[in-house]
């Protein structure tokens, strides 16, 4: 049985879908026109003779038309907007672009005022309003038309970012770094952290392929007694199949492993969620897109190292949320973040992509020479292997000496770095 964790991970996947913001919207807008049948016995007798209520009905009129327009325009950018960050950057970003709140408000309410404008034309085309109604219907008509104003200013305003590099390194940025601290929160996920296993454990292995998205440890920790002890054997984010445990545990029967592996929720894409390797995976992605020769685009790498160093410079706080982590749920153990994992999805694929360039070199070694003096001891260590590697890397492709001594000087300081 699943526990409340994994509902509102399942809710807050669904909330940040397109579809339910605009059908909220839409159902929002459409109970709207019909208030105004509801509040019709409440208006004072004065209030029908206002300037402009007889017009409500043309009013609508223009609005169901440009609304759709709107709509469908908003719509076509959007598409454009991700197909560029799909070319130019990842189509590993695209799904932040897809969660963009701003786009989704924009489309969802212009989308909302048409369906308004024309709940609110049939009910009157059916004569539905009367004079106190279509008073009602007057002033819904006039709050709708501001909302529209606004949402199209800021819509206007935010198409001269959306889709761009920098801006999607921004918001891979910003959810690498949201997931990263709550990791460093929460180092084992509420559970304990990993210990020897018994010899007498068991093996309980995923029932389809796929990355594992969510792990909910409270489901686990309520798993039967005969289940004992859980050892967590994967993190999300890893690609599982059937021959390979993702938990070990003490019973044998079958109704006491599939209890546990229900507390697996395994899809064919890996996603942000739990899993802060993901969003420094596509970081690396994007700087390797951005040096290959058909882009050749060393400044967009450049940037990505500045992310990284942005990032990976909270690996400091690793050691200290070990020490003074909260075990909620005592009875599951499991693994730990690996530091050298995050500095490998970071800086393996740029070190060897950007090994013929030597200012991306020269970019490198300072950063890991950064994260290598504010670091504790496991980021210095991942900070020199890196270092060396990179240098190793680089020193065949580049054509001039000078350009080889000047980044050895630069990753002898990172082996420096105490």
């Amino acid at each position: 049985m699943k526990s409340s964790s994994t509902w509102w991970w399942w809710f807050n996947r669904v909330v940040t879908k397109l579809w339910f913001r605009a059908s909220l919207f839409s159902m929002l807008a459409a109970a709207s026109a019909f208030l105004a049948l509801l509040l019709e016995p409440l208006i004072p007798e004065r209030w029908p003779a206002l300037a402009g209520a007889d017009a409500v009905g043309g009013i609508l009129q223009i609005l169901a038309s440009s609304m759709l327009t709107v709509t469908i325009f908003s719509l076509t950018t959007m598409v454009s907007a991700y197909s560029a960050a799909a070319s130019n950057v990842t189509p590993r970003a695209t799904r932040l672009l897809l969660e963009d709140s701003t786009s989704q408000n924009a489309l969802s309410t212009f989308l909302g005022a048409f369906l308004f404008s024309l709940v609110g034309i049939i009910a009157l085309s059916t004569g539905l309003y009367g004079k106190s109604g279509r008073s009602v219907l007057f002033v819904a008509t006039l709050a709708v038309i501001i909302v529209i104003v606004v949402t199209l200013l800021r819509w206007v305003s935010h198409l001269s970012t959306l889709g761009q590099v920098g801006d999607t390194i921004a918001r891979v940025e910003k959810v690498a770094i949201g997931v990263l601290d709550e990791r460093i929160a929460n180092p084992f996920l509420g559970g304990a952290p990993p210990q020897r296993l018994h010899p007498s454990a068991v093996p309980v292995h995923a029932n389809s392929i796929g990355y594992v998205l969510h792990v909910d440890i409270e489901a686990l920790s309520k798993a039967p007694d005969a289940v004992g002890t859980i050892h967590v054997a994967v993190l999300p984010g890893s690609f599982v199949h059937p021959s390979q445990p993702i938990a070990w545990i003490d019973a044998t029967d079958e109704e006491a492993q599939q209890s546990v592996r229900h507390a697996f929720t395994i899809g064919p894409e890996r996603n942000y969620d739990q899993d802060p390797r993901f969003g420094l995976i596509v970081l690396s992605e994007i700087a390797s897109r951005a040096l290959s020769p058909a882009v050749n685009d060393p400044g967009t790498a450049i940037a990505v190292i500045g992310t990284a160093v942005r990032i990976l410079d909270r690996c400091n706080e690793f050691s200290r949320s070990h020490a003074d982590r909260e075990v909620s749920f005592p009875r599951v153990h499991v693994p730990a973040l690996s530091i050298d994992d995050l500095f490998d999805d970071l800086f393996g694929p740029i070190a060897r992509d950007g090994a013929p360039m030597l200012e991306v070199g020269v970019h490198l070694q300072k950063g890991l020479a950064m994260l290598a003096a504010a670091g504790d001891e496991s980021a210095k260590r991942a900070a020199r292997r890196h270092s060396a590697r990179a240098l190793e890397l680089a020193q065949p492709a580049l054509a001039l000496e000078s350009d080889r001594q000047r980044l050895a000087e630069l990753a002898s300081a990172v082996g420096r770095q105490r």
